[in-house]
Parts: C-alpha cells; sequence; structure tokens
C-alpha cells in the first residue's frame, strides 16, 4: 500500500529522467506501472524499445458557465503516446491528441494535435540532446505535469502553444542539477497563418521576422535530498520585426513522504500579444501587453489509497499601450479534488472535483465580471498497453 502512496512522491523527486522530450512530469508515473500485455501474458517485457500508452480522462461535469446549471458527459483527454530506448544512447518519443485537428501547419508541417515527435541522444551521463517537435522547457510546475492530470490550467498556461519543433542540449553537472538551452520555433504555423490581420490596435502594420525563434534557458534544480526540487527558466521568442515576447518562470516544490507542495510564478512581456487574452478582451491585436501569474498546488496522501488536492491561481492582465486597459484583468481560480487509486500496479484514479474561477475587470475597461464554477466526477488512466 505504501507504494501506491509513493506514486506521486516518486514522480516530483525524479529530477534525472530519460530524454523523453526533457519535461519530466510530461508522461505519467511509469516506473511501478504494468503495461496490460504483461498482465495478461503474464510474461515480463525484457526490452524497453517499444512502449505504448494511452492518456484517457473521463468525467460527468455540472457547471453554471452559461450562468444557469447544465451537465454531460465530457472525454477531457484522449492521447496516444508511443516511447522507447535502444542501447544506452538512442530514444524517441511520439504523442498524438485524438481530439484535435490534423491539418499541418505551415511553419513546422505538423498538426497541432501532434504535441510530440522526437528523437533522442544521450551521449553520457552528463550530456544529452533533443530534436524534433517536442514540449519546449519552460519552467514551472503545472507547465510539467502530464495535461491529463489538470482538472483546470492556469490562464497562462491554458493560452499557451508550448509544442513546437526545435533542438535542446542539457547538461547534469552533478546528478541532482540539470542546465538545459532550447532554440525552437515561435509559432505552428507561418507569420500568415498567425497573423492573418497583422495590424496592431493602434493601426501599426507587423512585418515576418527573418527568424522567428524561441530561446529558453532551463535549471532544474534538487537540493536538501529531494526535500525541495527547482524548476526555473527565462527566455525570448521572437514574434514579428522588431517585436519579442519575454518570459520568466519559477517553480519550486516541498517533496515530503506524503505531502508535496509547489509555488510557481510566470511572468510575460509581450511586444505582440502572444496568449491573445487582451486581445480577446480589447477586440484588437494588442501591443506592449503584460501577463503575470501565482499558482499554488498541494496533494496530501492522508490515507492509503487516497490523495487530497487542492489549488488556488491568481492572474493579471494589463495592455500598456491602452490608457483604459492598464492592469485591467484580474483572475482568481481554485481547484479540489478527492483522488482514490484503487491498483497498486496502474496509474488510475478516480476523483470528484470542485473547479471555480471569477474574472474581474477595471471599471475604465467597461467590460462584464465572469464567475464560473464545476463540479465534476470521473476518472483519470494512463494505460499502458504495451
Amino acid at each position: 500500500m505504501k507504494k501506491v502512496l509513493a506514486i506521486l512522491a516518486a514522480a516530483s523527486l525524479a529530477v534525472v529522467a530519460s530524454a523523453q522530450g526533457h519535461n519530466h512530469g510530461d508522461g505519467g508515473h511509469d516506473a511501478q506501472i504494468k503495461s496490460l500485455y504483461e498482465k495478461v501474458t503474464n510474461l515480463e517485457k525484457k526490452s524497453d524499445a517499444f512502449n505504448v500508452f494511452f492518456n484517457y480522462a473521463y468525467s460527468y461535469q455540472l457547471g453554471d458557465a452559461t450562468g444557469d446549471w447544465r451537465s454531460s458527459f465530457k472525454n477531457k483527454q484522449f492521447r496516444l503516446e508511443v516511447k522507447g530506448t535502444f542501447g544506452d544512447h538512442l530514444s524517441y518519443r511520439l504523442r498524438h491528441r485524438m481530439n484535435r485537428n490534423n491539418t499541418a501547419k505551415g511553419e513546422d508541417n505538423f498538426a497541432k494535435a501532434t504535441d510530440i515527435m522526437m528523437l533522442g541522444w544521450k551521449f553520457n551521463d552528463k550530456w544529452a540532446v533533443n530534436i524534433g517537435k517536442m514540449c519546449q522547457i519552460w519552467g514551472g510546475f503545472e507547465f510539467d505535469e502530464n495535461p491529463m492530470y489538470i482538472y483546470q490550467y492556469s490562464d497562462f498556461i491554458d493560452y499557451m502553444d508550448n509544442f513546437m519543433a526545435g533542438a535542446m542540449v542539457s547538461w547534469h553537472p552533478v546528478p541532482s542539477q540539470e542546465l538545459a538551452f532550447m532554440v525552437s520555433n515561435c509559432y505552428n504555423g507561418s507569420f500568415s497563418e498567425e497573423f492573418p490581420y497583422n495590424q496592431l490596435h493602434d493601426g501599426t502594420y507587423l512585418k515576418a521576422a527573418k527568424h522567428p525563434l524561441t530561446y529558453i534557458l532551463n535549471w532544474n534544480g534538487s537540493l536538501f535530498d529531494g526535500l525541495l526540487t527547482t524548476r526555473w527558466s527565462v527566455g525570448r521568442q521572437v514574434q514579428a520585426e522588431g517585436y519579442y515576447s519575454d518570459m520568466v518562470v519559477l517553480g519550486q516544490q516541498l517533496n515530503l513522504p506524503k505531502f508535496q507542495w509547489y509555488v510557481d510564478y510566470m511572468a510575460e512581456w509581450d511586444g505582440v500579444d502572444r496568449l491573445t487574452i487582451a486581445s480577446g478582451d480589447l477586440g484588437k491585436l494588442a501591443s506592449d501587453v503584460r501577463y503575470h501569474s501565482f499558482i499554488t498546488k498541494a496533494n496530501w496522501q492522508f490515507a492509503p489509497k487516497w490523495n487530497l488536492m487542492g489549488k488556488a491561481m491568481y492572474e493579471l492582465a494589463s495592455i500598456h499601450s491602452v490608457e483604459a486597459f492598464k492592469n485591467y484583468r484580474t483572475s482568481i481560480g481554485w481547484v479540489g479534488s478527492l483522488e482514490y487509486y484503487p491498483l497498486k500496479d496502474q496509474d488510475l484514479r478516480f476523483f470528484v472535483a470542485y473547479v471555480g474561477r471569477q474574472h474581474k475587470y477595471s471599471a475604465e475597461s467597461m467590460l462584464e465580471n465572469i464567475n464560473t464554477n464545476r463540479i465534476e466526477l470521473g476518472f483519470m488512466y494512463r494505460i499502458k498497453a504495451y
């Protein structure tokens, strides 16, 4: 039973991971999970060259997003994942969303439905490189988690595009510390796809950059024998000629045997509104936009097979180039869930969860406040088929 309780903590404590897309929590808690092939045939797999996963989340939802309480059944997530390693050096990973548009985009020639298609090469215990389409290496623990496990993202991450074609080099000077540098595309689509109406709210026309790339420096640390882990990053994204998006993400997590707690801070300064939250509120493509997010989440394994989770989000948005939209938006969110893990050798959980959101706007913006609530009853299952 204690092994079941350690599943969540083990994922947090493992700072050094194989080259499977770099984001350490972006897969699942696979180390102690038996595949269905092994359970049915009672044969132990002898090779790690081919692994197949189905990431599936499903729930009955009751919510008041429209002002009236309405209910429905939702397929929240369904992502097919295939990954493996050959020897001590070569690895690969594919992850594809089954409920997304499959039209290839103009810049990376992949559909947004394809999260990851990459190859990794581990030179030794210190150096590794990944190439292909992968998750960008922004820090933070909410960002790092498998999307299947998220009941509600912060606005910041909910509006991010972060699966991009590129290359990443990582260095482990010591086993508990990792430094990584990544260069990737800034967008999946071409300039005309991303900016079909390429005029800013002030009348300025955008011009395509010659090198629309993203540069990220990342530090993943484990301190005090894993008691404290960090995921920090800083980066610049070249959006258009003369326009940039700068980001800082600082994530830190406390890891105790039956309690884990993280605090993330994310900030973005956009020449052109990248998240598009502010542009949607303004009704035009905004410039000089600033976002700040504070996120905290705690997991407590209070009894065998049970986990209690609480999460809070506080976020700010501002269009500094528009007087009526300076510091105009405050978003507050909270999530609570009770989870039950019935099987020790399967990453399966049943849950009941509550999600509340408030979007408050300044009087000068003349926007109406929004309040939403949602109750969910369902399950999440990372099925290790083979």
